[in-house]
């Protein structure tokens, strides 16, 4: 007897944070995309620290949540695997298109795209499929997605600027994997793009991101 890997279709609801209120004086309209462990509603505190009247934050919520230790008391979550790689991510562009319907309400506001860690291959991968233009993009700590060439990024403005932030003492990161994510960053973005490197492991650096923000 032989198995066969079938697929279905059907309808999916899932949660995103929000921080901030979206009114009359926001000046900043941002997306940020966790690491793998986290949920968006912890996540979304690290950027406590920015102005709550200018900036306005959403933090979608990666849909594979799991126990992170064997007590079962802390849940985090993944946004990919190597497994249907492809048919998750068409899930979760529906997912984010659906979120950025229900947010965008004021699209004339800048948009700021960061992708930490994991999150990193989700953000550039939206931005690619669907053809947004950010102001700012931020990449922290985490790999570009190896399909993605300067095609994919071509319709940015000139005006868009990339910022790529990494931790020097960052454990995952080998001398040999940082010198290929700087080339190829450089090859895809150009001019646009600057290089920040802080002393620092594998973390999130609110006080960095807010600095190259301007904000």
């Amino acid at each position: 007897m032989s198995s066969h890997e079938k697929k279905v279709s059907y309808q999916h609801t899932n949660t995103y944070s929000t921080l901030n209120l979206l009114g009359h004086q926001t000046e900043q309209f941002w997306y940020c995309f966790h690491g793998m462990g986290y949920l968006s509603k912890y996540f979304a505190r690290y950027f406590n620290s920015f102005d709550q009247q200018k900036n306005y934050f959403i933090v979608p919520q990666a849909p594979s949540k799991y126990y992170q230790k064997s007590d079962f008391k802390h849940v985090g979550a993944s946004w990919l695997t190597k497994e249907n790689t492809w048919l998750e991510l068409e899930n979760l562009f529906q997912y984010l298109d659906a979120v950025h319907r229900v947010e965008n309400k004021q699209s004339e506001l800048p948009l700021n795209i960061l992708g930490y860690s994991q999150g990193v291959s989700i953000a550039l991968r939206w931005i690619a499929k669907r053809k947004l233009n950010p102001k700012q993009i931020f990449i922290h700590s985490g790999s570009i997605p190896a399909e993605l060439d300067v095609k994919a990024f071509s319709h940015l403005s000139a005006e868009t600027k990339v910022f790529l932030i990494y931790g020097r003492q960052d454990q995952y990161l080998t001398k040999e994997k940082l010198n290929l994510q700087l080339q190829k960053a450089r090859a895809l973005f150009g001019k646009k793009l600057s290089i920040h490197a802080f002393d620092g492991k594998h973390v999130m650096n609110p006080e960095l991101l807010k600095e190259l923000h301007g904000k």
